[in-house]
């Protein structure tokens, strides 16, 4: 591999589906070119950049920020339950859910 070349994941989740892709860029890629040139994109065509969030690590971050070797890009999907209406409907309810727990 060439000095100037760093290796990242591009990673993208929807229901009974994963991509996970490791990607060869020049040290001052972007985001956004990674995306591009993962792949994700063309087998996923539901992501528009333009309004799906990304991160790197779990930590939002701009699709014209640059990227560290070994990083992992993920792109998140819209919600489809707003937070706050999800807990009111679970206090409703009289659910309890225990602290740090997630509903699934």
């Amino acid at each position: 591999m060439h000095e100037s070349q760093i290796t990242i994941e591009v990673a993208f989740a929807r229901p009974g589906e994963q991509f996970l892709e490791q990607v060869h860029v020049p040290a001052d890629t972007t985001i956004e070119l990674a995306i591009r040139q993962s792949g994700v994109l063309e087998r996923f065509p539901e992501i528009d950049l333009a309004s799906n969030k990304v991160g790197v690590f779990g930590k939002a971050a701009a699709l014209k920020s640059t990227l560290n070797d070994g990083d992992r890009i993920e792109i998140y999907r819209p919600l489809i339950a707003d937070p706050k209406e999800a807990r009111k409907k679970r206090a409703a309810e009289g659910k309890v859910m225990k602290k740090g727990a997630r509903e699934d």
